[in-house]
């Protein structure tokens, strides 16, 4: 059982190396720059702007391809954080970067589609992912991304996981 009066920045430090440790362990997540906004157990994805992610420059827009993995990546990061929180708020798993047999197994996507709403304009976008349903094997989760305001979205998808077996 986790300690009631352990300091806030204890709790906010494992918090941060656990997601950390989650992140930095796909290596593709790190070339898409994609990075993670926490707020207790909320998480905004965020895809800074990168010239390289622009699939048509004489509109510009952000590729098809960028988008679609923006929001799996969003999607498994937060199935996988709704998994792990509680294992990980009780102090029953320490998820470190260094050490990758404490990184948690990822879901593995059965199928994923993505609505494209309007183009991806060469500004950073957010996502915002939801756990429709979650049981031992199967898992279920949409995913909405906008870029300067939160009601106009520029993507959303929907996506299948089979849920990571123990043993």
């Amino acid at each position: 059982m986790a300690d009631r009066n352990e300091p806030l920045a204890a709790i906010k430090s494992r918090r941060d190396n656990a997601l950390n440790a989650l992140v930095s362990g796909v290596p593709y997540i790190r070339w898409l720059g994609i990075q993670f906004d926490r707020r207790g157990d909320e998480l905004t994805a965020v895809l800074p702007f990168d010239q390289k992610l622009i699939g048509n420059p004489m509109l510009p827009a952000i590729h098809g391809g960028v988008t679609a993995a923006f929001l799996e990546v969003t999607a498994i990061v937060e199935l996988t954080w709704t998994a792990i929180w509680e294992d990980m708020e009780q102090g029953r798993i320490a998820p470190d970067a260094a050490v990758p047999d404490s990184l948690p197994r990822l879901p593995k996507t059965i199928d994923f589609t993505v609505d494209y709403l309007r183009s991806g304009l060469p500004r950073d976008a957010y996502a915002r992912a939801k756990v429709v349903r979650s049981g031992r094997r199967y898992a279920s989760v949409q995913v909405e991304a906008w870029q300067d305001h939160r009601q106009k979205l520029f993507a959303q998808a929907t996506g299948h996981f089979l849920m990571p077996q123990n043993g």
